[in-house]
């Protein structure tokens, strides 16, 4: 279990500092474990052409369950709910409907984040037992512009290529439980 740990550390450091290198909308933690809770920070890493960011939007990908956004200072959140095509058990109740999507937007100018400045954004939820990528869809919107980091790739995990990826979580297989056996 050990070395099954180090091995996760290594390769989630290994991504975040590749994901770090692109001035995209990035997860601060890029790999986790299924069936854990997991705190989906959000780094904006800047605005738009120069323009000032007000409104952050966030489509959570499929199986991110039971979301819950961080309050921001100086933004107001709100979620939007959708019924589930497949509803699931939380702490012995019945979900059939779950937040899908996150936005938080200044209160004031004065709030807006400056391109000149970068800030997160963050949403705890329950993550998917097997492995899987988890893609996070953000639109940022400015003073002047929008930037829509929705790119996802056709087949794998790898966003060369893409102008606007979307933010990508890998969901590592749970770690079995008891000793590991190497």
């Amino acid at each position: 279990m050990i070395k099954n740990a180090i091995k996760i550390i290594a390769k989630c450091s290994i991504l975040a500092g590749a994901t770090a290198a692109f001035g995209h909308v990035v997860l601060d933690q890029p790999v986790a474990l299924g069936g854990t809770s997991y705190r989906a920070t959000l780094r904006v890493g800047h605005g738009c052409e120069g323009s000032p960011t007000h409104t952050v939007r966030v489509t959570l990908p499929n199986g991110f369950r039971g979301a819950k956004p961080m309050p921001h200072p100086g933004w107001t959140v709100a979620i939007r709910k959708e019924k589930l095509a497949r509803p699931y058990t939380s702490h012995g109740r019945e979900v059939t409907e779950d937040v899908v999507e996150v936005t938080w937007t200044a209160q004031s100018r004065e709030h807006w984040l400056a391109d000149a400045h970068y800030d997160e954004f963050v949403v705890r939820g329950s993550l998917p037992e097997a492995a899987t990528a988890m893609w996070f869809k953000v639109l940022q919107t400015c003073e002047k512009g929008t930037l829509d980091w929705s790119e996802i790739p056709a087949s794998g995990t790898s966003a060369k290529g893409l102008k606007a990826p979307a933010a990508l979580l890998e969901v590592l297989p749970s770690a079995p439980a008891g000793h590991d056996a190497h």
